[in-house]
């Protein structure tokens, strides 16, 4: 395949887009260690019958669906507006509470204090207040966290200059934070795997759907380093990368 052939496949993965948390278009093309740890099976400990339960940034609900948990005892939130149009016409119609909130815009969540046994957050931001505020007393607040180093690789080598956006997240220093908010950490692991890339088109949607970690990324003016992949691929079979994920498990002492 020629160059132009090779930029005209990858300017149609740039544009594709992605509705959801749904990373299937790449399952077989991308490849990661497992994680030490199933934050499914770690969030089932807790879904008790009556158990009140949140999903923070639940994306189009992808998630939270697996756990068959009763809809009429669930709430979740989104903050990206494509997302939550997709939660309202996917979830509320089974009885799922939706609200529109983004803990990065320094808002209150819109639900009254003490209202959940159980907030989850799966690679959401959150605010570790308003998390307390709404959980009842001796509530769990279980999280798996995208850390700071995650996808630095590609992002240096698509997006040279810039150092990564979140340096320094991770569980070392957040454990910290838990503690001195008023949780009681329960439980706690950190991983960094090592991932790979079968195909550069694979690569152009990671970073196209992910602008938080790759900024002002594009095709256009990430060619030389798209081709550089290309040769690697040729040569390994692979684009190597780094995944950096982090879980907390802790419990509110109001």
């Amino acid at each position: 395949m020629d160059r132009e052939q090779l930029l005209a496949q990858w300017k149609e993965e740039e544009g594709r887009g992605m509705t959801g948390w749904d990373f299937s278009h790449i399952e077989g093309r991308y490849t990661v260690e497992p994680l030490p740890w199933d934050y499914s099976q770690v969030v089932k400990e807790f879904l008790r019958p009556g158990v009140r339960l949140l999903d923070m940034g639940t994306g189009g609900g992808e998630f939270l669906l697996t756990l068959g948990h009763p809809y009429a005892l669930t709430s979740v939130t989104e903050g990206w507006a494509p997302n939550l149009v997709l939660c309202k016409k996917r979830l509320e119609p089974l009885g799922v509470t939706v609200r529109e909130y983004d803990s990065e815009k320094g808002q209150p969540m819109p639900f009254s204090g003490d209202s959940f046994d159980l907030v989850i957050n799966r690679h959401e931001s959150y605010d570790l207040s308003e998390v307390r505020r709404v959980l009842k007393k001796n509530g769990f607040f279980v999280t798996q966290q995208v850390g700071g180093e995650n996808d630095l690789p590609l992002v240096r080598r698509l997006c040279p200059g810039f150092p990564g956006g979140f340096v320094g997240f991770n569980l070392e220093n957040e454990l910290p934070r838990f503690r001195q908010a008023g949780f009681r950490v329960m439980r706690s692991n950190q991983a960094y795997l090592e991932s790979r890339f079968r195909d550069v088109g694979a690569v152009v949607f990671q970073a196209s759907v992910c602008p938080w970690e790759f900024p002002g990324f594009s095709v256009e003016n990430s060619q030389e380093a798209l081709f550089q992949m290309q040769e690697q691929v040729e040569r390994l079979g692979f684009v190597p990368n780094l995944e950096h994920r982090f879980l907390i498990v802790a419990k509110n002492r109001k």
